[in-house]
């Protein structure tokens, strides 16, 4: 599509796209803005400005003009559990970005009146309730009113789960139903169960409960993957390191992406994890595995980069900030010793997830004895997820050990649970991510999506830049937030490094892929608190159009409809945008006023119960302060 001012020319080899008057960040030092990017066979090709561009111009060059709009390398999250998310992403009810709990019970209602008898309606992550204006959770009563026959599942993080009357029935929930290790069901006077799970602190009851929902058809979940990964597309990520996770088994629950990369339809890049399933077999798992597949093997859409999140169950610290740390097992050193030398030895990466420093202090213990035997630092990479509470010390150990670091926004999430546990001075560093660039470790940024934080990435980019929660908690002082080009540089290089693909993605330079998104709003300059609120109104990957909205709308490639018919997102979408309060004026201001006044009217209604104090307070039912 030529537009004014570019005229083809037949001088040098015509571009197959070429995006202009933009004001493009390439995040590459060397060359950090141009005007215009051409694209042909997927990769860049040149930057410059429209009198450098306009001579790569022919019949068939594809022209998009981004009116002046910010571009930028296309997002990396270096920690989505990408695979698994899109494999239920259209039976899922999105609560992510919905301002207020009236809202978020009103999109249950509506979708409990469309769902068929035999499914659930699942809402599962991705929210909080510090982002409500009424800042509680809902109550199972609630729950039970809004969908009284429907089974109803909603999970708050990795911390507890609310079920209604019929979602406790479908799950076979009874008196005598013994709670699983790690795990609490909540019980009433009668013994019976009240419809609330508790991690306590291991996850497992959560999603163990989860797996029990109906699940679509293999034909229908290469759909729902396609469409979650245009969810993410509209957000301007065009790559992501998929970090495994519960009840994703290999290689069965990886077909779909698998076949999607062979037919040319992903639109996101994913390198994956393999994270063994079953406690006591981790060792023949990951032995099976190194027989059947190497690291990299793959292709630029689809590539294998390691083994974890876990590698022995019994080495993962739970992150329920609302219950105290877990103390992991005496010994437990022993198994995870056979499962990282077997990996090392057989020249496979990892990562691992570890909350604490309690726990990163053991695990580099481990790490230090094999490194007597040349096994660390031994060119494969290996990192840590999460490490919310890592010291200066443990830093410099990993360091030494040729270890990285991948962080997530869980504090936007968690932060109020966990000053509450540990005081606000505890929390200005968690995690200490200036620190673990001051002392020269790779770092990525991601979310831990979709089942803890958002997948959106600007929600985590604002919290790096502004070191608040979603609920507006500040945590960190000045000294442990990042400026804005550094955030993004751990969104976009940051990842690349953690997969070894730095030399062709995460910058906007000539031979790397063209991977890129045309924003609406400039990151740089909007102010901090509107950087949730930023989307990619044209996302590309490898040249191709992916993602298009506002004036670009319909460029982007065409996708079936979301099936089934009575799915959520066929009628809500993913996430839940909401209009700035500038915008919406008076309107928002009215409806978050309604909510706070009803949140008003709940407490009053406890008072007078007994179950609350007589005074005005910020906390809730003390059942569900997570």
């Amino acid at each position: 599509m030529p537009v004014r001012g570019m005229v083809p020319t037949s001088g040098a080899e015509p571009v197959e796209l070429l995006v202009r008057n933009a004001k493009v960040y390439t995040g590459d030092p060397a060359h950090p803005e141009a005007q215009g990017i051409a694209v042909r066979d997927g990769r860049i090709v040149a930057l410059g400005d429209d009198h450098d561009l306009v001579r790569l111009v022919g019949p068939g060059t594809r022209v998009v003009d981004a009116l002046g709009r910010r571009v930028i390398p296309g997002l990396n999250d270096s920690h989505l559990h990408v695979i698994r998310g899109g494999l239920n992403y259209v039976l899922e009810l999105r609560w992510d970005g919905v301002p207020t709990l009236r809202q978020a019970l009103a999109m249950l209602k509506e979708q409990a009146g469309r769902t068929p008898k035999g499914q659930w309606i699942r809402v599962v992550g991705g929210w909080t309730a510090e982002q409500f204006a009424e800042r509680r959770m809902p109550t199972v009563a609630e729950l039970n009113a809004a969908a009284p026959d429907t089974p109803v599942f909603v999970l708050h993080l990795y911390q507890s789960a609310l079920m209604n009357r019929a979602a406790v029935t479908a799950a076979g929930f009874t008196a005598e139903t013994p709670d699983p290790p790690g795990g609490q069901i909540v019980r009433g006077r009668d013994g019976g169960p009240t419809g609330v799970l508790l991690a306590a602190p291991g996850a497992l009851i959560l999603y163990s409960t989860l797996a029990k929902a109906p699940l679509l058809s293999p034909e229908d979940q290469r759909l729902s993957t396609k469409h979650f990964l245009r969810e993410l597309n509209r957000f301007g990520l065009t790559s992501a390191v998929d970090a495994a996770g519960g009840f994703q088994n290999f290689p069965d629950n990886y077909r779909t992406v698998i076949d999607l990369a062979r037919a040319g339809e992903l639109t996101l890049r994913i390198s994956y994890h393999l994270f063994p399933q079953t406690g006591g077999q981790e060792i023949a798992d990951l032995s099976r595995w190194i027989e059947m597949v190497r690291p990299e093997d793959g292709d630029s859409w689809l590539r294998l980069n390691g083994a974890g999140e876990n590698l022995t169950w019994a080495a993962a610290d739970f992150e329920n900030f609302t219950e105290p740390r877990p103390e992991l097992a005496d010994g437990y050193e022993a198994e995870f010793e056979k499962a990282v030398r077997l990996l090392m030895e057989n020249g496979w990466g990892f990562r691992l997830h570890a909350t604490y420093d309690e726990t990163i202090r053991r695990d580099l213990a481990v790490f230090e004895r094999l490194a007597v035997e040349g096994l660390f630092p031994a060119g494969n990479r290996w990192l840590f997820d999460h490490a919310e509470t890592v010291s200066d010390a443990s830093l410099d150990r990993i360091a030494a050990l040729g270890g990285a670091v991948s962080v997530q926004n869980r504090m936007s999430f968690q932060g109020r649970a966990f000053v509450e546990r540990y005081g606000a001075a505890a929390a200005t560093r968690t995690p200490p991510v200036r620190r673990m660039l001051d002392k020269g470790l790779v770092v990525g940024a991601g979310t831990d999506a979709t089942r803890v934080s958002s997948y959106n990435p600007w929600v985590a980019l604002h919290w790096l830049v502004t070191g608040r929660t979603v609920g507006d908690l500040a945590l960190y002082p000045e000294s442990n937030r990042l400026s804005r080009e550094t955030a993004l540089e751990l969104y976009t290089l940051g990842g690349a490094r953690l997969t070894g693909e730095a030399d062709v993605k995460g910058a906007l330079r000539e031979g790397c892929f063209a991977d890129l998104a045309v924003l609406s709003d400039d990151y740089f300059t909007v102010p901090a608190e509107d950087i949730p609120h930023i989307e990619s109104v044209l996302t590309v990957v490898g040249g191709r159009i992916v993602s298009a909205a506002a004036e670009y709308e319909g460029l982007d490639e065409a996708i079936e409809p979301v099936r089934p018919g009575w799915s959520p997102v066929a009628h809500f979408g993913g996430y839940q945008a909401t209009p700035r309060p500038s915008v919406t004026g008076a309107r928002q201001a009215d409806l978050l006023a309604q909510a706070v006044a009803e949140s008003e009217q709940h407490r009053q209604w406890r008072v007078a119960r007994g179950s609350a104090p007589e005074g005005r307070t910020e906390i809730f039912d003390s059942c569900f302060v997570l």
